[in-house]
């Protein structure tokens, strides 16, 4: 039986410690028009958001656990964010002050079932929201100079390159997204924002080998194993 990561706690890049708790997760659907011709869905009018709890939170230090029972497990890679300030119907300036780090995820997903639920009428968070299901790389302290829209953002499975997009390709930007997000839920210091992901998701198994980048700012490596190894 998987168990969540309890221990998990945010951390910098440089070794400072982040000082508040982890939060949630706010996950943003269908952000890259390339990754919605690949799975086929319908352009959204607005952002399209779902929620990860922090039990769903683990560290890329460790290893992704893959819960054989559930199925299929798909990778998503996302340039994430690390808020550090009160986010509630902000204007774009708030929400740049807000931004802590920003860093490289994985927003793991049961795909038959998420397509199951889908067909059903009903919500994702069976196939989205698992223990285990977000990962989460050190955060980057942010650069006032950094172009949030001008990011590199690189996955390796295998040694090979299968997502490598740049987040000029957003379809809402990272500063409209917070805006947005922050009508709905406010946001807290420690909670975290997943920005989208591009095509070239795929399944994930046993024994792979994964790398993620996020530009030069920061890089990540891991390797699945079965949660019973």
């Amino acid at each position: 039986m998987h168990h969540p990561d309890t221990n998990y706690r945010h951390l910098f890049a440089n070794g400072l410690s982040v000082p508040w708790p982890a939060g949630k997760a706010v996950c943003v659907g269908r952000n890259y028009s390339d990754h919605i011709v690949e799975l086929n869905n319908d352009v959204p009018d607005e952002p399209i958001l779902f929620i990860k709890p922090t039990t769903a939170m683990v560290s890329f230090s460790g290893f992704i656990k893959l819960t054989r029972r559930f199925g299929i497990h798909h990778y998503e890679t996302e340039m994430t964010l690390l808020i550090g300030k009160k986010l509630q119907c902000c204007n774009e300036k708030e929400a740049r002050d807000a931004i802590a780090g920003v860093g490289v995820g994985l927003d793991l997903t049961l795909r038959s079932l998420q397509n199951s639920l889908k067909a059903k009428g009903h919500p994702w968070e069976r196939a989205k929201a698992f223990d285990g299901s977000c990962v989460l790389s050190r955060f980057v302290i942010l650069d006032n100079t950094l172009d949030l829209q001008n990011i590199k953002l690189c996955l390796w499975r295998n040694d090979e390159l299968v997502q490598n997009t740049n987040t000029g390709q957003m379809l809402f930007p990272v500063l409209t997204l917070l805006c947005d997000i922050s009508r709905t839920f406010t946001l807290m210091p420690g909670d975290i924002v997943m920005t989208g992901t591009p095509r070239g998701v795929g399944e994930l198994l046993a024994g792979d080998k994964l790398k993620a980048e996020l530009d030069s700012l920061i890089t990540e490596e891991t390797i699945v194993i079965n949660d019973d190894e």
